[in-house]
């Protein structure tokens, strides 16, 4: 049974998920970081090279989570988010919806 819309607590581990994708990517770039710096001693460089690889990494954790299916759990709120949703705009047809663009009339 799901819970109530306005009951629902994320728990510790949904409300740190970004935090870990956040410090893998501060992670991996400052190991980058570190050895730019001992191979080239330029310190601009090896700024470049952290930034990017904080960048690129964040980038690359973002994306394969959006890939990962979601559980269960996640599927029931999913659901009922929807059935809220069409509930609140009276389960109009996508085309219905104010300011959607308007199709072909005919000839």
């Amino acid at each position: 049974m799901s819970k109530p819309s306005g009951d629902y607590q994320p728990s510790r581990r949904e409300v740190l998920r970004p935090a870990e994708y956040v410090g893998g990517a501060a992670i991996a770039a400052v190991f980058v970081g570190v050895i730019a710096l001992v191979a080239t001693r330029d310190i601009v460089l090896a700024a470049i090279g952290t930034g990017g690889v904080f960048i690129i990494v964040l980038v690359v954790l973002a994306l394969l989570a959006m890939t990962i299916k979601p559980d269960a759990a996640e599927s029931a709120e999913l659901d009922d988010d929807a059935a809220e949703r069409a509930r609140r705009e009276g389960d109009r047809p996508a085309g219905d919806a104010p300011g959607a663009p308007e199709g072909p009339k005919g000839h």
